[in-house]
């Protein structure tokens, strides 16, 4: 039978390149009534499925990948949400589902709206660009140097991963 645990860090082997999708940006998590308000648009029928929310007085945000490298070649995909102003996500709306060559373009510059562990990083402005046209843009930059550090460096898995659920 296989062994299906990491020498490095001791947790499962799936873990090591795990995707992890936040519901909602935390400003909304913040509100009473969260996703389920009346001043809530979203892309899709829920926050899960969502690339783009609007709340009205809280602001609008759109969904980014933000790739953690770890050791070994393993690697942890967060889906965040990244604040943007409100012409941006009206941009954005126009090139999403629309020409590949147009969406390729799009360059969202914002403000991280996800806590992420251990590092924090809420608020932090990062910018995040399409890799692919198939898929979600990336963060790709940031005038924050820890934020350049967590895209750019390999991190130990126990450092970047060990706060995540078992699967």
């Amino acid at each position: 039978m296989p062994d299906h645990t990491c020498p490095t860090c001791g947790g499962t082997l799936d873990a090591h390149h795990r995707n992890v999708r936040f519901t909602l940006p935390d400003p909304v998590l913040d509100l009473p009534d969260q996703e389920r308000s009346p001043d809530v648009w979203m892309s899709h029928d829920t926050p899960v499925e969502s690339v783009m929310m609007q709340v009205k007085d809280v602001g609008c945000f759109i969904r980014v990948l933000l790739p953690i490298h770890l050791e070994d070649g393993d690697k942890l995909t967060y889906g965040v949400w990244l604040g943007v102003p409100d012409e941006k996500l009206h941009e954005a709306f126009a090139v999403w589902w629309g020409d590949p060559d147009v969406y390729r373009n799009l360059r969202l510059d914002g403000l991280l709206a996800n806590t992420i562990q251990p590092w924090g990083l809420l608020g932090t402005p990062v910018i995040a660009t399409v890799l692919d046209p198939d898929q979600t843009p990336y963060c790709t930059e940031s005038p924050d140097h820890l934020m350049t550090r967590i895209l750019h460096d390999t991190w130990p898995h126990d450092e970047a991963a060990a706060h995540l659920p078992d699967r």
